[in-house]
C-alpha cells in the first residue's frame, strides 16, 4: 500500500478542486458530504499504510523530478516512515471529525461549500509537509498551511477585525517562513542538497567539528520558522486573534495540526539538533518561556475560545520544551494527546457557542450543564486531560516532559510544574464558570439553550475517549520499560543524550505532577463557584490585556514601520521616483508646446527657417572643417 501513498493527499485535493470551482452551484450539504468523504477517504489508505510501517515497511516514492539541474536534484517524493504515519493519522483521523462537525455547524453560513473547499485544501497542503522526502516539499506544504490559515481565519472577511486577524496570522508566518528559507539554503550551500536521507547521512558521517557552528545556524534558523507556525514567542501574538475564523477551523489548524508543524519539522531534524546543542538551549528557554507566559494570560480571559487559544500556546511551549531536551520522541507523543483534547475542548466551545447564539463571553454563561449534558461531560474529559490527571492522557505526556526537564534543567522544570499548576486552574475556571452555577445570559439565550445535534456531539464523544485512552501508548518506565510509541517512532526520529531517572525519582515527580493537577483543579473549580466580575486592577489587569504585547509590538513595529513607509511614500515615491517620471512627461509636453508655434501654416517662413537652416550648417561645416 505505502506505493500509493500519493492517494492521501490526492483525495483531499480532488474535494478541494470539486467544492472550489463548484461552490456557487454544489448544494450545501453535497458540498459537505463531498468534503468530508475525501478527508476519510484519506484516513483509510493512511491507517492501511500505518499497519505496513508497524510491520517494518518504510520507503521513499518518487512521483517525478521536481528540480534537476547540475548535481542538484530535488525530486517530489514522499518519505513513508514511521513519524510520518502518526502524522497521517492525526491530520487525516482529527481532520474528518472536524469535517463531520463543521457540516452540522456551518450549516446556515451562505459560503459553506467555499469554506469545505479551504478545509480540503488545508488538510492537503498540510499532508503535504508531514509527507516530503526534501526540505523544498516540506517547504511548499509549510506555505499552503499559511495561506489556508489566513483564508480561514479571515473566512468572514465582511468583518474588518476578523480579516485584519487574517492578516495578522499571514504576515507573523511570513517572518518565521524567510527563517525557515534562509535554514533550508544553508543546507543546500553546506551540503549540496536538500533530501533527508543524503543531507542525515553526511551528518552521520561526521564532519570536521568547524561545522558546529553551521549545524547550530541551520538549526536556529530552521527554529525561527517553528516559532512562527507553532506560535512561540515573540511570534505568538497571531494565534489568539486567529480564533476570529469559525470554530471547527480552530480545532484544526490550532489545535490538532498547523501549529504542530514546527514540533514535525524539529522531530524530523532530529539528527541535526542532536549536533546543534547550542540551539537546542535556545528551544528549550523558548519554550519555557512561551508556556509560562500563555498560561498566565489565560487565568484572566473572558473569551471562551482566547482562553483555549492561551491554552494552546501554552501546550505548544510544553512541546517545545521536550524538544530543547532531545526528548523529541516525547513532544510527538504530546502534540497526539494534545491533538485529541484541544480539538475535543475547541469544538465542545463551538457547541456552546451554537447553544448561545454566538456568545463567546464566559461572564454571560453559567448553568448550561444542565441543558447540555453530552457537551458538559465531553468537555470536562478535555479539562481533565488537559490538566494532567492521572489516567487521563495528558497526564501521560505531560508527566514525560516534566520528566525530561527535570533530568536535564532544573530551572525549566520549575517553570514547567508552576505553567501546569496554571493549567489545571485555568481550565477548571473555564469549565466551571461555563457548565455550572446559574445562569447569567438574557432570557432569550436562556430560552434557545438545547444540546446540539448529533452530527456535533459524535465528533466530541470520539475524541472524549481517544482523550481518555490515547495516552496508554507511553506508559511512564516505572509501570513498564517497553514505551509503545517511543518504540514505533526510534526508527525515523533520534532521542538525545537523556539522562536515566531511578524508579523512586520517577515516582516522586509523578506524585508531584500528579498532586499539583488534582489541587489546582479542585482550586479553580471551587474558587469559582461563586463568580464576583469586578474590574481587573494591578497585575490582574495586566493579565487580562495580555502584557499589552500587542501594544507593545504596535508601538515598536507597526507604527515606526507606518511612519517609515509614509516618509519613503510621500519623500521618495511621490517626489522622488513619481516627480522623475512626471518631471520628463511635464518636459516633453512643454516643449513640444513651444515648437508647435514654429508651424505658422505661413510658407515665407518656412521658407526663412530653411534659409536660415542651410546657413547655420553651412557655418558649421565651414568652421568644423577647419
Amino acid at each position: 500500500m505505502i506505493q500509493f501513498v500519493y492517494l492521501v493527499p490526492l483525495f483531499p485535493l480532488l474535494g478541494f478542486l470539486i467544492n472550489g470551482f463548484g461552490w456557487r452551484t454544489i448544494p450545501k450539504s453535497l458540498g459537505g458530504i463531498i468534503g468530508s468523504a475525501s478527508v476519510l477517504a484519506s484516513f483509510v489508505v493512511s491507517l492501511l499504510i500505518f499497519f505496513e510501517v508497524k510491520n517494518g515497511a518504510n520507503a521513499t516514492v518518487t512521483l517525478f523530478d521536481f528540480i534537476q539541474t547540475g548535481k542538484l536534484s530535488i525530486p517530489l517524493a514522499f518519505r513513508v516512515d514511521s513519524l510520518s504515519s502518526v502524522f497521517l493519522l492525526i491530520i487525516t483521523g482529527i481532520g474528518f471529525l472536524i469535517h463531520v462537525y463543521s457540516t452540522s455547524y456551518m450549516h446556515e453560513d451562505e459560503g459553506m461549500v467555499k469554506y469545505f473547499a479551504y478545509l480540503n485544501l488545508f488538510v492537503f497542503s498540510m499532508l503535504l509537509l508531514v509527507l516530503g522526502a526534501n526540505y523544498l516539499v516540506m517547504y511548499m506544504g509549510w506555505e499552503g498551511v499559511g495561506l489556508c490559515s489566513y483564508l480561514l481565519i479571515g473566512f468572514w472577511y465582511k468583518n474588518n477585525d476578523f480579516a485584519s486577524a487574517g492578516r495578522k496570522a499571514f504576515v507573523m508566518n511570513r517572518i518565521g517562513d524567510l527563517g525557515f528559507l534562509v535554514g533550508m539554503l544553508l543546507i543546500l550551500f553546506n551540503f549540496g542538497t536538500l533530501t533527508y536521507t543524503d543531507f542525515f547521512g553526511q551528518l552521520n558521517n561526521g564532519l570536521e567539528p568547524v561545522r558546529n557552528s553551521v549545524y547550530n545556524w541551520i538549526a536556529i534558523c530552521l527554529f525561527i520558522g517553528a516559532v512562527g507556525k507553532s506560535a512561540q514567542i515573540p511570534l505568538f501574538t497571531w494565534l489568539p486573534d486567529a480564533m476570529a475564523g469559525p470554530t471547527p477551523v480552530s480545532a484544526l489548524i490550532h489545535a490538532a495540526t498547523m501549529v504542530t508543524a514546527g514540533v514535525y519539522m524539529i522531530a524530523r531534524s532530529s539528527l541535526l539538533y542532536n549536533l546543534a546543542p547550542d540551539a537546542l538551549q535556545i528551544v528549550g528557554w523558548i519554550g519555557a518561556a512561551t508556556a509560562f507566559m500563555a498560561a498566565t494570560i489565560a487565568i484572566k480571559q473572558y473569551d471562551i475560545k482566547k482562553v483555549l487559544a492561551y491554552s494552546t500556546v501554552s501546550q505548544l511551549g510544553f512541546m517545545f520544551m521536550a524538544l530543547g531536551m532531545g526528548a523529541y520522541t516525547t513532544a510527538v507523543f504530546h502534540v497526539m494527546t494534545h491533538a485529541f483534547f484541544k480539538a475535543l475542548l475547541f469544538l465542545g466551545s463551538g457547541s456552546v457557542i451554537h447553544a448561545m447564539s454566538g456568545e463567546q463571553d464566559i461572564r454571560k454563561m453559567g448553568g448550561l450543564g444542565k441543558h447540555m449534558r453530552t457537551t458538559q461531560i465531553t468537555f470536562l474529559i478535555g479539562c481533565l486531560a488537559i490538566a494532567g490527571i492521572p489516567f487521563f492522557s495528558g497526564f501521560f505526556s505531560k508527566d514525560e516532559i516534566l520528566a525530561s526537564t527535570f533530568a536535564q534543567n532544573k530551572m525549566i522544570y520549575a517553570i514547567g510544574i508552576i505553567s501546569a499548576m496554571m493549567t489545571a486552574f485555568y481550565m477548571f475556571r473555564l469549565y466551571t464558570l461555563t457548565f455550572t452555577g446559574k445562569f447569567r445570559g438574557t432570557h432569550e439565550q436562556e430560552h434557545h439553550l438545547h444540546e446540539s445535534p448529533a452530527a456535533i456531539t459524535i465528533p466530541l464523544v470520539l475524541l472524549a475517549v481517544l482523550s481518555i485512552i490515547g495516552g496508554y501508548i507511553g506508559l511512564p518506565a516505572v509501570i513498564t520499560e517497553h514505551h509503545t510509541l517511543a518504540h514505533f517512532l526510534s526508527s525515523s526520529v533520534t532521542n538525545g543524550l537523556t539522562a536515566h531517572l531511578s524508579h523512586q525519582t520517577e515516582w516522586m515527580l509523578i506524585g508531584i505532577s500528579s498532586f499539583i493537577a488534582i489541587a489546582f483543579s479542585i482550586y479553580g473549580y471551587m474558587a469559582n463557584r461563586q463568580p464576583n466580575f469586578v474590574p481587573n486592577s494591578g497585575l490582574a489587569k495586566v493579565l487580562e490585556n495580555k502584557w499589552y504585547v500587542d501594544e507593545l509590538y504596535d508601538a515598536l513595529v507597526v507604527r515606526p514601520i507606518n511612519e517609515l513607509s509614509a516618509l519613503l511614500d510621500r519623500f521618495v515615491e511621490r517626489m522622488g521616483i513619481d516627480g522623475f517620471v512626471n518631471g520628463v512627461g511635464k518636459s516633453v509636453r512643454w516643449g513640444s508646446d513651444r515648437m508647435r508655434l514654429l508651424q505658422t501654416g505661413q510658407v515665407g517662413f518656412y521658407i526663412f527657417i530653411l534659409v536660415l537652416g542651410m546657413t547655420v550648417l553651412f557655418a558649421l561645416g565651414f568652421f568644423w572643417i577647419g
